[in-house]
């Protein structure tokens, strides 16, 4: 049931809006279109944020937009759109969805259950309950800047809560991410999830692995780089679907780990606040602590075996990207990068001049370096380590040179640490034939 909120009653000011998102609202309304922001952006200026993104919803088709705006491009298969481009800044016009099974210019195409090409026009109430979830389907109309709910987003809004629109099987199974937004928004949000949404997710997780990778490397992103990376972790952990997204971190923190689980949370939560200090973040270190535990378990395990150190570690690396990238579909030069700050790890325990001064100087020491104090928890003596490399690149440089060449400048002394196995080296055989009174049969 519609339920209209004029201007008066609710919090959305335009100076709040962005100037390009009120251009596009202004002239497909001057035209003679229907004209909304719509979805999140709507959401956050309601609960008092401040949204990055702006999407409209019209009734005017693509190929109308496109023709309203030179600084348009038609993007999208199975949805078609139009971005309207105003420098850096993009702003996503979608046609009104249809919800019957012809209609328009467009079509429609579902394979088992899920819909893989979805271009039917219909009006505004079809588009409502189109979308996921009801506090994703509020329209904050230009035309008297009232604000449209059809499906009881503002209830939601009030409640705290996240609820989806329609029967959640059936969501879920027409796109599995939808339990991915779900976690995620209500993480960002501090929301609570509906029981009747949250059921399936013990039932259909599994479904995630049938998502593109590529996808579910984008969404990862939204998790864990949007600045709500610690707890939209915990909001996965609790609904159960961490395991189908990041399987080898949730298999190593089931192993009950508590030096893991702090190092894992402690670079979530350092990743928020630089996000929130406006510094950059990569996606490449974020991995590398997701994905520690069972690079770490896999390497120790065959330097048990009598592998050589950095063989073993680079086996480790390898195994655990080529399974986690079957999942989710993480670049090659943010796993190189990952590849490099593991394998840094065990050089910090060589703290011998020369090797100090030749790690110092490696591109990656900044992050690898950063690692290290992560894993302080994991012992007394990873601690210690790393107490003693921040304090060494504290010394000028021929300070250090000295102490560590016994010259007694006071510095700390070097850190004790379990030794690494030592490397076995293999024995050479001979050629048959060649060696003196060799009979060819050793």
């Amino acid at each position: 049931m519609l339920r209209i909120i004029p201007r008066e009653q609710h919090s959305i000011s335009r100076k709040n809006i962005s100037k390009a998102a009120l251009r596009v609202l202004y002239r497909l309304h001057d035209a003679g279109f229907d004209a909304y922001l719509v979805g999140g952006a709507v959401r956050d200026l309601l609960l008092g944020g401040h949204p990055k993104d702006f999407d409209v919803a019209t009734n005017a088709t693509p190929d109308e937009v496109k023709g309203l705006f030179r600084n348009c491009r038609l993007i999208g298969r199975r949805f078609r759109l139009a971005h309207v481009v105003f420098g850096p800044e993009i702003i996503e016009v979608a046609t009104f969805r249809g919800t019957g099974e012809e209609g328009g210019e467009g079509d429609r195409h579902i394979v088992d259950g899920r819909i893989v090409r979805d271009n039917i026009w219909g009006t505004i109430e079809e588009d409502a309950v189109r979308r996921d979830f009801r506090v994703n389907a509020l329209y904050y109309d230009i035309g008297d800047f009232s604000v449209r709910d059809y499906v009881g987003g503002m209830q939601d809004l009030e409640d705290s809560t996240m609820r989806l629109i329609g029967d959640p099987e059936l969501r879920y199974r027409e796109d599995p991410v939808r339990m991915l937004r779900a976690a995620r928004l209500a993480a960002k949000l501090n929301f609570t999830i509906d029981k009747a949404t949250a059921a399936p997710f013990a039932t259909l997780g599994h479904l995630l692995g049938e998502a593109a990778p590529a996808r579910l490397f984008d969404e990862s992103l939204k998790l864990f780089l949007g600045g709500h990376g610690l707890k939209s972790f915990r909001m996965l952990e609790a609904c159960g679907l961490l395991k189908f997204l990041f399987p080898v971190t949730a298999r190593a923190l089931e192993r009950g780990d508590e030096a893991l689980r702090a190092l894992v949370e402690q670079g979530l939560a350092n990743t928020d606040k630089r996000i929130a200090d406006g510094k950059s973040v990569t996606p490449a270190f974020l991995f590398a602590v997701l994905l520690w535990g069972e690079v770490r378990d896999q390497a120790h395990a065959w330097m048990a075996e009598g592998l050589d150190v950095n063989e073993a570690w680079q086996r480790a690396a390898v195994h655990v990207v080529g399974e986690q990238c079957q999942r989710v579909a993480i670049p090659r030069r943010f796993t190189f990068t990952m590849e490099e700050i593991w394998a840094l790890q065990p050089r910090f325990e060589q703290v011998h001049r020369k090797r100090v001064f030749r790690l110092m100087a490696h591109p990656r020491f900044r992050a690898a370096f950063d690692f290290l104090l992560l894993r302080a928890h994991e012992s007394p003596q990873m601690n210690e380590l790393g107490e003693w490399w921040a304090h060494a690149q504290q010394l000028p440089p021929e300070v250090l040179a000295q102490a560590l060449g016994g010259g007694g400048v006071p510095s700390p002394e070097p850190p004790t640490v379990a030794a690494a196995p030592a490397r076995k080296r293999r024995r050479r055989r001979k050629p048959a034939g060649r060696g003196k009174g060799d009979s060819g049969n050793a």
